[in-house]
């Protein structure tokens, strides 16, 4: 199974070793051979695809120039409006298709990729699961009796099944590493602000971000390259900085890197497995020639800060909906339990993101990257969160987001890196911080990893 389907594609369709339409018809094979056991695409637009596959090689015969990602096949969050696709958020609340695409997916379009279908989610991306009451649980293809993470469960899978080359996902608690660690991909939450969210001025307010999930640091850095950056309507801006791809393709330098097992949500307990791939690739890293060190980060409360813009972004989005009535269980509750998020209350938890955000960049001052497990738990049971309520729901994705969740609030950027497998035959990861606006850092530093330790992938 190529390791960089992205970075091939599009150089295969340029030197016109292969066409876009193959290149898609690969992909409906593979969600011909997997989707009606692994659900992870919800609506398949094979019709739609072809044709623009086809349109892409019309350009290719004309010798007109290509976009960085010209025939490659990219599937889209169900979050993220397509035009003439419902944006159903997971759920059965919208019916009307979507008039226009949401502007990260006109700029794939307009970088030459293939929109092949919509990802299926828990509705509202409110656990860190694959378990959609409306739309069935997608599976982890390591283990289909296992879940495969969330809340951009289907996009994981599509990447690592072949269904898509690449999967837009979002990030509001962990919902784009969670997925990567559970089924071996490479996941990057950006610096808050790095991509846009129109037409939506933001993303769970200041949690939330879109970014791809995909097989390789080069494929990650390839797609961000053309998404991200604000538009007007945007919310929140991050700060300037160069190049992904060139960030990926060149030497990290030697680093100061910290590492703990400590989990940010007390009470938690970390996996002996997650505690091993931090070491081990601590050992790793040392060969490398970095600086690596034990160490406490100190990680302040989040809860103040997170807990009422979840809330608070729930409402908005059931607020929103054609058919409120048609809400899972989980999400009627979480109305309910929300009613004290008053706007007031929200923008307070905002200001307390702040707060939180200045604690925990302390950490940087003494190291150039943390690293930590991404989850405290092995994937849990399919359906495991069907039809629970939220007290019980968030009760229960406690160890998921116990180190992802932190740098929501904070902002700051973080990846899951592929680290090998665990006993139960699943694989395991670790998540890299970095400073502010620090991408640039991680994508060199996780594609210097990726070139030691390289990683498979399923099927």
């Amino acid at each position: 199974m190529d390791s960089s389907p992205v970075a091939s594609t599009a150089a295969g369709v340029a030197a016109e070793d292969i066409t876009a339409s193959a290149a898609l018809e690969r992909c409906l094979g593979a969600y011909a051979r997997d989707n009606a056991e692994l659900n992870a695409i919800t609506v398949l637009l094979a019709d739609a695809a072809r044709v623009e596959a086809s349109q892409r090689d019309l350009v290719v015969a004309a010798r007109k120039p290509l976009g960085p990602l010209h025939g490659v096949p990219i599937a889209i969050k169900e979050e993220i409006a397509v035009a003439g696709t419902v944006t159903t958020f997971g759920g059965l609340g919208n019916v009307t298709p979507a008039a226009a695409d949401a502007e990260v997916v006109r700029r794939l379009r307009a970088a030459g990729a293939v929109i092949v279908g919509k990802t299926n989610m828990p509705e509202f991306g409110s656990v860190p699961f694959g378990d959609s009451d409306a739309h069935g649980s997608t599976r982890n293809p390591w283990d289909p009796a296992r879940s495969p993470g969330g809340s951009s469960a289907g996009s994981a899978v599509a990447v690592a099944t072949g269904m898509a080359a690449a999967a837009m996902g979002g990030d509001g608690g962990g919902s784009i590493r969670v997925p990567a660690s559970y089924v071996g991909l490479f996941g990057l939450k950006p610096q808050r602000g790095r991509v846009t969210t129109a037409p939506d001025p933001h993303l769970w307010w200041a949690l939330g971000t879109a970014g791809p999930l995909t097989r390789s640091v080069l494929d990650s850095a390839l797609v961000y390259d053309v998404v991200r950056g604000a538009a007007d309507t945007d919310l929140f801006r991050a700060g300037e900085v160069g190049s992904f791809v060139e960030a990926a393709r060149r030497e990290p330098g030697r680093l100061r890197i910290g590492w703990s097992t400590k989990p940010v949500t007390r009470g938690v307990t970390c996996d002996p497995a997650h505690v091993r791939a931090v070491e081990e690739t601590a050992r790793l890293l040392v060969d490398l020639g970095h600086d690596v060190r034990e160490v406490d980060p100190r990680y302040p409360d989040p809860s103040a800060a997170f807990v009422p813009q979840l809330f608070a972004s729930i409402r908005a989005e059931t607020d929103a909906l054609e058919h409120p009535e048609r809400l899972s269980v989980r999400n009627r509750s979480a109305n309910t339990w929300g009613f004290w998020v008053t706007p007031r209350v929200r923008d307070w938890g905002i200001r307390q993101g702040e707060k939180v955000a200045r604690k925990a960049n302390r950490v940087f001052e003494q190291v150039d990257v943390l690293m930590t497990p991404v989850t405290a738990n092995r994937p849990p049971a399919v359906g495991a969160f069907i039809g629970k309520g939220v007290i019980r729901a968030s009760l229960g994705s406690m160890p998921t987001v116990a180190y992802a969740a932190l740098w929501n609030v904070a902002g700051n950027p973080a990846a899951s890196v592929p680290a090998g497998f665990a006993d139960d035959g699943l694989p395991t990861a670790v998540q890299l911080v970095g400073p502010t606006d620090g991408e640039e850092v991680l994508l060199s530093l996780s594609a210097q990893i990726e070139a030691a330790r390289p990683w498979p992938f399923p099927r």
